[in-house]
């Protein structure tokens, strides 16, 4: 291998490395801290919250505060209410008005007929940890309990009209015995008094779709003008786990803007953002959970996303507005829209776009910019999956798939490899000749590669390679609910977290939790798998003969051992993807060298290597 192969390699490697370090001191210590806050602050309002039965007492306080519906020009929108004089816990905040409980195989919590809000929802297939005795995961809250999230679906008045509208305290009535689940919907209604009779039938999938159909029946004199809309609103600045290849925070589709990803800290500054389009979504997402509304397919709306202060905190919402509806006296109109509010499991999202035709919603989960290769990649994984019943042999089958694939392009990359090898007794003398002359040297080595068919080049196209693979599953590994709390064999019970083991207290054997550590807890967690992974990187170095510059010498010699200890807090999938890789390159690479007649320099380097190091301690 030429030293300008060898500096391309390095620079491929470095280039890496760096990535690698900036998630390693920067992203992971800011992960860990923001999981232990997360599940410390849901362990206690979990605590707090009794047997999800999904009712609660009226007491008659309202505790709608926050919520704007959204207005436009010459529409009149609700006052917000004011929000609740103190704090509460989530028991607390559910009691205070009547609710119709929701219970489906996947979700259970209850409909707020103060207001008509869907505000109280919790996933009962994921838990914080794990422990499958630890809390199932909140995602939806009622204003007053702490971090208050929620949709509301509903009307403003158009232009000139002054009926009167249900509001954020307005009770609506259910039939008594009332239950949403996916065999029966719930209708709620309200008269305002004034001849206009509203309802609002609700209901709901085996998953996450609700369908939210108002209707208004006019028995009035006059013909009232109304704007359909929907939102979705979060009060306070949620914690964000900060990962550049991660979008949290506001998100849409529309039909003139494509996709929208607004962060927290972008909309506070800008305050609001409007779009127009016709169909598309647009909602609040986390990493796992997400709340988006949907209007209909060929429905022309405005979409705003805001942030505005209430109280001491933010409040931001993304909703929508419909054009304005006309009714006339004795009729009936009524127009619909849905709420998804679940997890981002990928063949339900992928399912809701197709069964409802909604522009783009796959987008919801946050494959990248190479979603070319990331989403088919997770394909692959999840459909092995399915007949393997395992993630992280899912994961080695697919390396095995990868190296096939690309076998012709590594076998010819390999063979010039080996080729180049065959000549560096050629290639010395040429140096030793010309000396510091890099002109005719380079002259003179071209016509030895043109004379053999070697391309100089061609040994960095399996490490090329593999960088597009590797970070297509590191996305894989960290954006997919799927992979959460996924298990593989022995102690790895969370393909998608690192190797809890570590070294530095023989695995488990010494009483101590290094990670415990301020600061320096972080690189004491070096477990088995990525102990594994660096031997392999150690043992594919090995393969090749030590390069005659001694600087590069010394960055091949520490690369393993310092990957080992970047890698170890990355996700245990990822690890164990990269030993196995290393292993079939090792394999792969010594086949191919045998086959052209070139000698495998793995098991001399090896021993060499332990006998200089003897050699020192003797001297």
């Amino acid at each position: 291998m030429t030293s300008e192969n060898r500096n391309m390699i390095i620079a491929i490697v470095l280039s890496m490395a760096v990535l690698i370090a900036w998630q390693f001191f920067s992203g992971i210590p800011q992960m860990e801290a923001q999981r232990q806050q997360q599940a410390q602050q849901t362990a206690q309002q979990q605590a707090q919250q009794p047997a999800a039965d999904g009712q609660g007492a009226a007491t008659g306080q309202d505790t709608a505060g926050g919520a704007q519906a959204p207005g436009a020009a010459g529409t009149t929108a609700p006052t917000p209410a004011a929000a609740p004089p103190k704090a509460m816990t989530r028991t607390e905040a559910l009691a205070l008005a009547p609710r119709v409980p929701i219970e489906t195989p996947t979700v259970v919590g209850s409909v707020n007929l103060k207001g008509g809000r869907i505000d109280d929802l919790s996933l009962k297939d994921y838990r914080e940890t794990v422990d499958p005795d630890s809390p199932i995961i909140v995602l939806l809250s009622p204003t007053g309990a702490p971090d208050p999230f929620y949709a509301e679906f509903g009307w403003v008045a158009g232009s000139g009209s002054t009926v009167k509208l249900p509001a954020s305290d307005t009770v609506w009535t259910a039939p008594d015995g009332a239950k949403l689940t996916p065999t029966t919907p719930l209708t709620l209604s309200w008269d305002n008094g004034e001849g206009q009779v509203f309802h609002r039938t609700i209901s709901i999938d085996e998953h996450y779709m609700f369908h939210v159909v108002d209707a208004v029946e006019n028995n009035g004199t006059a013909a009232v003008t109304l704007h359909p809309y929907a939102l979705v609103s979060r009060h306070g600045t949620p914690h964000t786990l900060g990962y550049y290849i991660l979008h949290e925070g506001l998100i849409g589709v529309t039909s003139e803007g494509g996709l929208h990803e607004v962060k927290y800290k972008d909309i506070a500054e800008k305050k609001s953002e409007t779009f127009s389009s016709v169909g598309g979504w647009l909602g609040i997402t986390d990493k796992y959970w997400a709340a988006t509304v949907i209007p209909g397919t060929d429905e022309k709306v405005q979409a705003r996303f805001s942030a505005a202060q209430t109280g001491a905190d933010l409040t931001y919402q993304t909703d929508f507005l419909g054009e304005p509806v006309t009714i006339d006296p004795g009729q009936n109109v009524q127009r619909d829209g849905r709420l998804f509010a679940g997890a981002k499991v990928v063949r339900v999202v992928d399912g809701y776009q197709k069964q409802y035709n909604i522009d783009r919603f796959e987008l919801l989960i946050d494959w990248g910019w190479f979603y070319f290769i990331t989403k088919p990649m997770f394909t692959v994984i999840d459909w092995i999956y399915h007949v393997v019943g395992n993630f992280g042999v899912a994961i080695l089958i697919v390396t095995v798939l990868v190296k096939l694939i690309f076998f012709p392009l590594a076998n010819k990359s390999y063979a010039s490899m080996a080729k180049m090898k065959a000549v560096q007794p050629e290639i010395q003398g040429l140096r030793e000749r010309y000396g510091d002359d890099k002109v005719k040297l380079q002259q003179a080595m071209m016509e030895i590669y043109k004379k053999e068919k070697i391309n100089p080049v061609a040994g960095c196209l399996p490490i090329v390679i593999q960088i597009p693979v590797f970070f297509s599953l590191y996305k894989v590994l960290f954006v997919t609910i799927e992979m959460r709390h996924a298990p593989f064999f022995g102690w790895i019970k969370d393909l998608s977290a690192p190797d809890p083991t570590t070294v530095f207290n023989l695995f488990g054997l010494i009483p101590w939790d290094p990670s415990t550590v301020p600061v320096i807890g972080h690189f004491l967690m070096l477990g088995v798998w990525p102990i594994i992974m660096g031997c392999t990187m150690w043992a594919q170095m090995k393969l090749n003969p030590a390069p005659p510059d001694p600087t590069q010498k010394a960055i091949f010699d520490w690369m393993p051992l310092i990957f080992t200890f970047m890698l170890a807090r990355f996700a245990s999938g990822l690890v164990i993807y990269w030993a196995w890789n290393n292993t079939l390159s090792v394999i792969q690479q010594s086949i191919i060298m045998r086959r052209n007649g070139v000698k495998v320099e793995l098991w001399d380097n090896l021993k060499s290597t332990f006998v200089r190091k003897k050699k020192r301690t003797a001297g």
